[in-house]
């Protein structure tokens, strides 16, 4: 993302008339892996080139290693992005492997001491998702061990 964007991204939080801009997101993505594409998706992670050439980085990895498989057979996911557009940078390098069938906030808007202009800067350290990623850690299996085992 260009500087220029960054800025553009800035807003006035209309409770307290503050200019602040909201460093990160949380998204929880349901996805499937396409046909055809699990070998390479696995080839991709394992060789760490999974988001090549995006600002995200290793991001697509810890996204994957912390990814469970439900029983609806899709995989699901905590991401943080930095985009105004949910997972706008991401979505072209998912998209590759994965048919997204959901993103959504990870977390309540209302409740979220950024957004709500509570506590200016709060999502660049915040535990928001922690229940969320510790219940969805229970579910299904390890989505890396499944994609080997399917291999």
């Amino acid at each position: 993302m260009t500087a220029l964007a960054i800025w553009t991204q800035f807003r006035v939080n209309r409770k307290t008339r503050l200019l602040r801009y909201n460093l990160r997101m949380r998204y929880l993505v349901r996805a499937r892996v396409k046909p055809g594409c699990k070998a390479a998706l696995l080839e991709a992670i394992e060789t760490g080139n999974l988001g090549e050439g995006s600002v995200a980085g290793g991001e697509y990895l810890r996204n994957m290693n912390d990814a469970r498989l439900c029983p609806d057979v899709t995989a699901r996911w905590v991401e943080v992005c930095y985009c105004r557009t949910p997972l706008q940078e991401e979505r072209p390098y998912w998209e590759e492997y994965f048919e997204l069938t959901k993103v959504q906030d990870a977390h309540d808007r209302k409740k979220c001491k950024d957004w709500n202009g509570q506590e200016p800067w709060a999502c660049g350290e915040c535990d928001c998702t922690l229940r969320l990623e510790c219940k969805l850690a229970a579910k299904g299996k390890p989505f890396l061990e499944a994609l080997r085992g399917g291999k």
